[in-house]
Protein backbone atom coordinates (compact mmCIF):
# COMPACT_ATOMS: atom_id res chain seq x y z
CA UNK A 1 0.00 0.00 0.00
CA UNK A 2 1.40 3.32 -1.12
CA UNK A 3 0.22 6.89 -0.70
CA UNK A 4 -0.01 7.32 -4.47
CA UNK A 5 -2.91 4.84 -4.33
CA UNK A 6 -4.86 7.20 -2.05
CA UNK A 7 -7.10 9.95 -3.35
CA UNK A 8 -8.77 12.64 -1.31
CA UNK A 9 -12.32 13.73 -2.01
CA UNK A 10 -15.38 15.38 -0.50
CA UNK A 11 -17.72 13.55 1.84
CA UNK A 12 -20.89 12.09 0.38
CA UNK A 13 -23.85 10.87 2.45
CA UNK A 14 -23.21 7.38 1.04
CA UNK A 15 -19.90 7.37 3.01
CA UNK A 16 -21.68 7.39 6.38
CA UNK A 17 -21.88 3.61 6.92
CA UNK A 18 -18.19 3.10 6.11
CA UNK A 19 -17.23 6.03 8.32
CA UNK A 20 -19.19 4.64 11.28
CA UNK A 21 -17.65 1.20 10.76
CA UNK A 22 -14.15 2.69 10.64
CA UNK A 23 -14.81 4.78 13.74
CA UNK A 24 -15.77 1.57 15.58
CA UNK A 25 -12.47 -0.02 14.48
CA UNK A 26 -10.35 3.01 15.38
CA UNK A 27 -11.75 3.91 18.79
CA UNK A 28 -12.81 2.19 22.00
CA UNK A 29 -16.47 2.65 23.02
CA UNK A 30 -16.11 5.83 25.11
CA UNK A 31 -14.50 7.62 22.15
CA UNK A 32 -16.76 6.41 19.32
CA UNK A 33 -19.50 8.42 17.71
CA UNK A 34 -23.00 7.07 17.27
CA UNK A 35 -24.31 6.97 13.71
CA UNK A 36 -26.57 9.90 14.53
CA UNK A 37 -23.69 11.97 15.92
CA UNK A 38 -21.41 11.08 12.99
CA UNK A 39 -24.06 12.22 10.51
CA UNK A 40 -24.68 15.42 12.46
CA UNK A 41 -20.96 16.25 12.57
CA UNK A 42 -20.33 15.34 8.91
CA UNK A 43 -23.36 17.15 7.56
CA UNK A 44 -23.27 20.27 9.74
CA UNK A 45 -23.18 23.58 7.91
CA UNK A 46 -19.77 24.36 9.41
CA UNK A 47 -18.34 20.96 8.43
CA UNK A 48 -15.42 20.35 6.15
CA UNK A 49 -15.04 16.62 5.60
CA UNK A 50 -12.18 15.05 3.68
CA UNK A 51 -12.35 11.38 2.73
CA UNK A 52 -9.28 9.32 1.78
CA UNK A 53 -10.03 6.47 -0.57
CA UNK A 54 -7.91 3.67 -2.04
CA UNK A 55 -9.19 1.06 -4.49
CA UNK A 56 -12.76 2.14 -3.80
CA UNK A 57 -12.42 1.59 -0.04
CA UNK A 58 -12.31 4.08 2.81
CA UNK A 59 -8.71 4.57 3.94
CA UNK A 60 -9.57 7.38 6.36
CA UNK A 61 -11.43 10.60 6.91
CA UNK A 62 -11.26 13.83 8.84
CA UNK A 63 -14.20 15.91 10.00
CA UNK A 64 -13.47 19.50 10.92
CA UNK A 65 -15.80 22.35 11.74
CA UNK A 66 -14.90 25.89 10.79
CA UNK A 67 -16.32 28.60 12.99
CA UNK A 68 -15.19 32.13 13.74
CA UNK A 69 -11.87 31.82 11.89
CA UNK A 70 -10.90 28.62 13.72
CA UNK A 71 -10.96 25.05 12.49
CA UNK A 72 -11.83 22.37 15.03
CA UNK A 73 -10.90 18.74 14.34
CA UNK A 74 -13.93 16.68 15.36
CA UNK A 75 -12.32 13.36 14.45
CA UNK A 76 -9.50 11.87 12.41
CA UNK A 77 -9.88 8.17 11.57
CA UNK A 78 -7.48 6.05 9.53
CA UNK A 79 -8.00 2.38 8.65
CA UNK A 80 -5.48 0.12 10.43
CA UNK A 81 -3.86 -1.00 7.17
CA UNK A 82 -3.22 2.65 6.27
CA UNK A 83 -1.94 3.85 9.64
CA UNK A 84 1.62 5.21 9.75
CA UNK A 85 1.70 5.53 5.97
CA UNK A 86 0.97 9.25 5.72
CA UNK A 87 -2.82 9.19 5.34
CA UNK A 88 -3.49 11.07 8.59
CA UNK A 89 -0.91 13.72 7.72
CA UNK A 90 -2.38 14.17 4.25
CA UNK A 91 -5.92 14.47 5.64
CA UNK A 92 -4.81 17.04 8.24
CA UNK A 93 -2.86 19.05 5.67
CA UNK A 94 -5.92 19.18 3.43
CA UNK A 95 -8.22 20.24 6.27
CA UNK A 96 -5.73 22.90 7.38
CA UNK A 97 -5.47 24.19 3.79
CA UNK A 98 -9.26 24.48 3.62
CA UNK A 99 -9.39 26.38 6.90
CA UNK A 100 -6.64 28.74 5.70
CA UNK A 101 -8.39 29.25 2.36
CA UNK A 102 -11.55 30.21 4.22
CA UNK A 103 -9.70 32.88 6.17
CA UNK A 104 -9.07 30.70 9.20
CA UNK A 105 -6.41 31.80 11.65
CA UNK A 106 -5.75 28.43 13.30
CA UNK A 107 -6.89 24.99 14.38
CA UNK A 108 -7.91 23.36 17.65
CA UNK A 109 -8.59 19.80 18.77
CA UNK A 110 -9.01 17.58 21.79
CA UNK A 111 -7.11 14.33 22.30
CA UNK A 112 -7.41 11.75 25.05
CA UNK A 113 -4.58 12.11 27.57
CA UNK A 114 -3.82 8.39 27.21
CA UNK A 115 -3.50 8.40 23.40
CA UNK A 116 0.29 8.76 23.15
CA UNK A 117 0.40 8.01 19.41
CA UNK A 118 -2.12 10.75 18.60
CA UNK A 119 -0.32 13.20 20.89
CA UNK A 120 2.99 12.53 19.10
CA UNK A 121 1.27 12.87 15.73
CA UNK A 122 -0.36 16.23 16.50
CA UNK A 123 2.79 17.61 18.10
CA UNK A 124 4.68 16.50 14.98
CA UNK A 125 2.14 18.45 12.91
CA UNK A 126 3.01 21.61 14.84
CA UNK A 127 0.20 21.60 17.39
CA UNK A 128 0.97 22.83 20.89
CA UNK A 129 -0.73 21.88 24.13
CA UNK A 130 -2.89 24.74 25.39
CA UNK A 131 -4.93 23.14 28.14
CA UNK A 132 -6.77 20.18 29.57
CA UNK A 133 -10.47 19.43 29.94
CA UNK A 134 -11.30 17.02 32.72
CA UNK A 135 -13.89 14.33 31.95
CA UNK A 136 -14.16 15.47 28.32
CA UNK A 137 -14.78 11.86 27.24
CA UNK A 138 -16.40 10.74 30.51
CA UNK A 139 -15.38 10.04 34.09
CA UNK A 140 -11.61 9.64 34.31
CA UNK A 141 -11.21 10.33 30.59
CA UNK A 142 -9.59 13.74 30.30
CA UNK A 143 -8.65 15.50 27.06
CA UNK A 144 -5.66 17.61 26.22
CA UNK A 145 -6.49 20.69 24.17
CA UNK A 146 -4.12 21.42 21.29
CA UNK A 147 -3.92 24.40 19.00
CA UNK A 148 -2.03 25.58 15.95
CA UNK A 149 -1.90 29.15 14.74
CA UNK A 150 -1.61 30.09 11.08
CA UNK A 151 -0.69 33.69 11.91
CA UNK A 152 2.66 35.10 12.92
Amino acid sequence: MRMDEVTLREYDASDLDAMCTLDDVCFAPPFRFSRRAMRAFAEARAASVVVAEAAGKLAGFCIAHIEEQTGYVVTLDVAPEWQRKGVARRLMEEVEARVRAGGGRGMELHVFTGNAAAIRFYEGMGYGRVGIVERFYGRGLDALVYGKSFVG
